[in-house]
């Protein structure tokens, strides 16, 4: 009579623990992951807004009057796609020469 040979291997059971375990830690990352991705997106905006300052500054040295996003476009200030902050959110530049996101209230200076 044969044998037959036996193989070591994992069973079914392990196989579903290991993928509850798996589950489980990917349920506790991904609200973690969206999180940062909201913090990433603020930080590349103020780091835009600030960018865009600069160039505001700047051709206000070069032609002594602030300027309108389309101005810096024109002028070559900024780039045709540049004016909005990377995750898309509008800027403004007011009659002051201050760049700042376009739904913030200036009397509260909050989000509207």
């Amino acid at each position: 009579m044969k044998r037959l040979n036996q193989q070591a291997g994992f069973t079914l059971i392990e196989m579903l623990i290991v993928l509850l375990i798996i589950s489980i830690l990917i349920l506790i990352t991904i609200p973690n992951v969206t999180k940062h991705f909201a913090t990433i997106d603020k930080k590349g905006c103020t780091a835009y807004i600030s960018m865009v300052q600069g160039q505001v500054e700047a051709y206000r040295v070069d032609y002594m009057a602030y300027p309108t996003l389309e101005d810096l476009v024109a002028k070559g200030y900024l780039k045709e796609n540049e004016t909005t902050c990377p995750n898309k959110e509008e800027i403004v530049i007011t009659n002051e020469g201050e760049v700042r996101p376009a739904n913030v209230n200036l009397e509260t200076g909050t989000d509207s």
